[in-house]
């Protein structure tokens, strides 16, 4: 992160998504401006606040995924919700202030997965010893019973005291040996487990138990009592993992971990706000108007800065990047209050996708669609491949059918793949060895039926 540049941004951005520059340029600098802050003295950095950004076009046409590879690009905090979801208070629908607590335990679950990962050696040590422990003495007495009887085949009557623990040892490390190299995976042992009971309390409220910022599990696991322990028979490998993964729940520090989590999100957090254009409503409306300008107004204290309290602290929304996106067919952006609408002072529009976008769209990116549905149906042994031709047809067909019908961008692409491919994705269990090639030909025969027939050309693509 420190050491990408806006327009290397863009370039990783270019990997994924066709197109779209400016939205590229917009948050490239967004993100860039963030390490910035950082580096400017501590009394200024407090008082530079992010740019947030509205994003507007169709659907399909690349919002949510550049948001989406940022994230991932800069190893942000990443939370998409859809603003749609949210109501008024005292409408049914989520509080506002749930985006907030739901990205941060997004946030300490990632952390804490990675805090185990870096134990996780530690802990398979531990989680070996342990279950060692439960087999030794099964196994040990064994040991004596069989030296015991190798003695007395050689008459030997004398028995040292250091030859019990010396027997014990050796059948230790030769019990780790084994386990480490899988010979004892298959057999069953005894785990016990103590399970804490839970009572059953039922809440009927608008808003889910996060959201009151109440953890019952945390309130009463100090007052109710461990029950009694519960056995499991389970087998060697499968007694390894779990006592394992116990041990590495142990060994991280989960304060540690949540203070992290809490200044990860206030600092680096990003909330990208899908159907942003759905809460547009009438200054002085009624009905649901009344409903969607009361969710703006609920969004405006969480999107300007302010505290939101969760079951694990206060979080600090002040740094918290707002990426809103909305396709604004039939409202537009100076619909939103004028508070709202001066919190995103970036607004970037992003182009409807052609056909030329479309074959590029189906080549060129890492994860492009051709190169999907070759590796998907190379786990079969069929071999597929699709000249220019019949590339240049697709995207033609794309384009076409999305302005005959509701224009869903590049998802277009994916129902007319899935129509294509069909009956090969069907046989192809039974098509191994078996080499396609489609072309242009292949296309108009397997689209011919639909390509002429607009009602169904509608329904089906």
């Amino acid at each position: 992160m420190n050491e990408l540049k806006p327009s290397e941004i863009v370039g990783e951005l270019d990997k994924y998504i066709v197109g779209q520059g400016k939205a590229k340029r917009s948050v490239a600098i967004a993100l860039r401006n963030r390490w910035r802050r950082r580096m400017v003295s501590p009394d200024l950095k407090d008082e530079i606040a992010p740019k947030n950004i509205i994003m507007i076009g169709p659907t399909g046409v690349g919002k949510t995924e550049i948001a989406r590879r940022l994230s991932k690009l800069t190893d942000s905090p990443f939370y998409k919700v859809e603003a749609s979801k949210f109501t008024e208070v005292g409408y049914v629908g989520r509080d506002v202030e749930s985006m907030v607590r739901d990205l941060l335990e997004l946030t300490i679950g990632m952390l804490r997965e990675r805090e185990q990962e870096a134990v996780s050696g530690r802990a398979m040590e531990i989680a070996e010893d342990r279950l060692l422990d439960i087999l030794l003495p099964e196994s040990d007495s064994r040991k004596k019973s069989s030296a015991s009887e190798e003695r007395q085949v050689q008459g030997d009557t004398f028995l040292l005291e250091s030859e019990p623990a010396a027997a014990s040892s050796a059948t230790r490390e030769k019990l780790r040996k084994m386990l480490r190299d899988g010979k004892l995976d298959n057999r069953f042992v005894d785990l016990e487990t103590h399970d804490r009971p839970m009572p059953m309390l039922e809440i009927f409220s608008n808003t889910g138990m996060e959201e009151m910022g109440i953890n019952f599990k945390d309130m009463l696991g100090s007052i109710l009592p461990r029950g009694a322990p519960r056995k499991r028979r389970v087998t060697v490998a499968d007694a390894l993992k779990i006592l394992a993964q116990a041990e590495a729940q142990s060994l991280v520090d989960n304060e540690k971990v949540t203070r992290e989590a809490i200044e990860k999100v206030e600092q680096t957090g990003i909330i990208f706000l899908d159907e942003i254009d759905k809460v547009t409503g009438k200054e002085g409306g009624h009905g649901p108007d009344v409903s969607r300008e009361g969710v703006q107004r609920d969004l405006l204290p969480i999107v300007e800065g302010s505290s939101v309290n969760t079951k694990h602290g206060p979080v600090k929304t002040d740094h918290i990047l707002f990426i809103a996106s909305g396709a604004f067919h039939t409202s537009k952006p100076s619909d939103l209050i004028p508070e709202l609408q001066g919190r995103f002072p970036i607004r970037v529009e992003l182009n409807s996708l052609g056909k030329d976008d479309f074959v590029r769209i189906l080549t060129e990116p890492k994860n492009a669609l051709l190169l999907q549905y070759i590796a998907l149906l190379r786990t079969e042994n069929v071999t597929v491949s699709f000249s220019d031709e019949a590339v240049q047809e697709i995207a033609r067909m794309a384009e076409e059918v999305n302005n005959q019908a509701e224009n869903i961008g590049a998802r277009r692409l994916h129902t007319l793949m899935e129509h294509l491919l069909e009956d090969i994705l069907f046989d192809a269990p039974d098509m191994a060895g078996h080499e396609v090639l489609v072309d242009k030909a292949f296309v108009d025969e397997k689209l011919k039926d639909v390509k002429e027939d607009q009602d169904l050309s509608r329904y089906i693509l």
